[in-house]
C-alpha cells in the first residue's frame, strides 16, 4: 500500500465550472510545477468521486467532490548547483545561511533544481542525513518569497539539537517586514490558531477551530503616510504565520499577492529573517547572528521613508 504525505478532500464550487481540472489542482496545491501536476492525474493521484478516471484536460462541472493524494518526496539524486549563496557563519557543525528571496528551500512537488539545497550540496560537503537526501541539513524553512537566515545542519547531532531547540522555542527569531497602513496599538502579541483556509485551500488562515496554535510579537519602529516597517519576534513557526497575523491585524504585508493586494511597491512581500540568537547545538556558546538586508527591501524603506536604523541590532553596514 502505497504511503501519502498528504491526502486533501476539497469540493469544487460553481465559480470553477468549465474550469479544466489541472488548473484547478494548481489553485489547491500552490507551488507546484504543471508536470507534477500532470504526473499526479496520470499515475491516479487524483479522484474526482463518481468518475471512472481522470484527465488533465476534464472540465469541472462545480461541486465535484475531488480527492488529491500527494505522495511521499521521490528518492532522488539531486545534482548539486553552482548557486550563489550568502553564507553568514560556518563552523563543522552548522552553516548559517541568509536566504535571498525567490528561492525554494528545498525540492518539493516538482521543483528538484534551482533551490537552497541544490546550492547548499554544491558548496556545503559535510551535511546531515536526518532528513534524507531531499532535505539534507535542513532544521527549519522559509517562504520561497521571504529572505532572511536559515541555519542548516553539517552532521546528525547539530540536527538534532538544533530540532530540538526550535521545538523548545530556545532559537531567537527576528524578522522585518513593511506593512500597509499605521498600527493603533504600536506593539502586542497576537495569539490564535492557524490552519488551513476553509475557502483557499492555498491560503493559511486564523481559524477558531482544527487548527495550531501561532504567537507572533511585532513592534512598531518607524512609519509614515500609510506605511510601517515593523520588527516582529515569532513564538512558534506556523506555515505563513506573520503574514496570516499581519493580515489578520488588517495591515497586510506589502507586496504579499495571497494575503494582501500585491501591488506595483514591491515584487515579493517585504518580509525578511534577520536576526538568530541560540546557544551552539554543540559547544554551547551563545550566538547572535545578523543577516544584512536585501537592497530591494533598504530601497522600498528609502522610498517611503521608513528608517532601519530603529531596528534593534541592525548594524550600521545593513541600512547605509
Amino acid at each position: 500500500m502505497e504511503n501519502f504525505k498528504e491526502i486533501i478532500n476539497i469540493k469544487s464550487e460553481e465559480k470553477d465550472k468549465g474550469k479544466r481540472l489541472d488548473s484547478f489542482i494548481s489553485e489547491v496545491i500552490g507551488e507546484a510545477t504543471r508536470s507534477y501536476i500532470q504526473k499526479l492525474i496520470d499515475n491516479g493521484n487524483v479522484e474526482v468521486v463518481g468518475k471512472n478516471q481522470s484527465k488533465s484536460g476534464n472540465k469541472l462541472k462545480g461541486n465535484e467532490e475531488i480527492i488529491i493524494r500527494i505522495p511521499e518526496d521521490q528518492n532522488l539524486e539531486l545534482e548539486p548547483e553552482n548557486i550563489p549563496i550568502d553564507i553568514v557563519y560556518q563552523d563543522k557543525d552548522m552553516v548559517v545561511i541568509n536566504k535571498s528571496y525567490n528561492m525554494i528551500v528545498h525540492p518539493a512537488q516538482g521543483f528538484y533544481t534551482g533551490t537552497l539545497v541544490n546550492a547548499v550540496l554544491y558548496h556545503i560537503k559535510d551535511l546531515s542525513t536526518i532528513n534524507g537526501v531531499i532535505r539534507p541539513g535542513i532544521v527549519h524553512r522559509l517562504d520561497k518569497d521571504t529572505s532572511g537566515l536559515i541555519i542548516v545542519a553539517k552532521n546528525d547531532e547539530a540536527h538534532l539539537k538544533l530540532t530540538e531547540m526550535f521545538k523548545d522555542k530556545t532559537i531567537e527569531k527576528r524578522y522585518i517586514c513593511i506593512c500597509k497602513g499605521t498600527f493603533g496599538e504600536k506593539e502586542g502579541r497576537i495569539e490564535t490558531l492557524i490552519g488551513r483556509d476553509s475557502k483557499d485551500r492555498k491560503k493559511m488562515a486564523v481559524v477558531y477551530e482544527n487548527g495550531k496554535n501561532a504567537i507572533t510579537n511585532y513592534k512598531v519602529v518607524s512609519e509614515f503616510n500609510n506605511f510601517s516597517l515593523v520588527e516582529v519576534r515569532i513564538e512558534t513557526g506556523r506555515t505563513h504565520q506573520i503574514r496570516v497575523h499581519m493580515k489578520y491585524l488588517n495591515h497586510p504585508i506589502v507586496g504579499d499577492g495571497v494575503y494582501g493586494n500585491g501591488g506595483d511597491l514591491a515584487k515579493r512581500q517585504m518580509l525578511h529573517s534577520y536576526y538568530l540568537k541560540l546557544n551552539h547545538p554543540v559547544n554551547g556558546n551563545e550566538m547572535e547572528i545578523i543577516g544584512k538586508v536585501p537592497e530591494d527591501f533598504k530601497d522600498l524603506c528609502k522610498k517611503l521613508k521608513l528608517d532601519l536604523s530603529n531596528v534593534d541590532k541592525l548594524g550600521e553596514d545593513n541600512h547605509e
